[in-house]
């Protein structure tokens, strides 16, 4: 019974009191091999430092520069400071997911890894502005990788 309790105390003390949770929905850029619009959502949890998210983006094809759409769903570890420092909350991620790849009547789908990092800037109580740079390596049958994207959203912490 003793042992029982202490498990049960010590798990209680480790267990952080609150989880975080945030939404973002986001525009921006893929660069990769042009600049092209990009759009997407993501929806992460974290406790304290270390954080889990899953995000989905869509880029459309330029059939008149060759460059091709981009769908990606990747799921993601983050690295982040437990608090924002006067109001800004850097963090790390890297993470791996799917992705489909098109230009005209060709296609590719497979396995892609990313990597990037980012800020989530204090706005107002729990809405923030998140800015995002990732880098995407897709599998060896897609015409552009790594893929390159950067994002600007707005971000609701809850």
């Amino acid at each position: 019974m003793r042992k029982t309790l202490l498990i049960v105390a010590l798990l209680t003390v480790a267990m952080p009191a609150r989880a975080f949770a945030d939404i973002t929905g986001f525009i921006g850029l893929n660069t990769t091999p042009t600049n092209r619009t990009t759009t997407g959502l993501a929806v992460g949890a974290g406790l304290l430092v270390v954080g889990f998210e899953f995000e989905y983006s869509s880029t459309g094809e330029d059939v008149s520069t060759g460059a091709p759409s981009l769908k990606f769903g990747m799921g993601s570890v983050l690295l982040q400071t437990p608090v924002a420092i006067g109001g800004f909350q850097p963090y790390f991620e890297t993470g791996a997911g799917f992705y489909s790849e098109a230009l005209g009547a060709r296609t590719d789908s497979g396995f892609a890894f990313g990597t990037g990092g980012g800020v989530k800037i204090s706005l107002a109580g729990p809405l923030r502005l998140r800015v995002d740079y990732r880098g995407i390596k897709l599998g060896s049958g897609a015409l552009a990788s790594p893929a390159h994207r950067i994002y600007a959203g707005l971000n609701l912490k809850f």
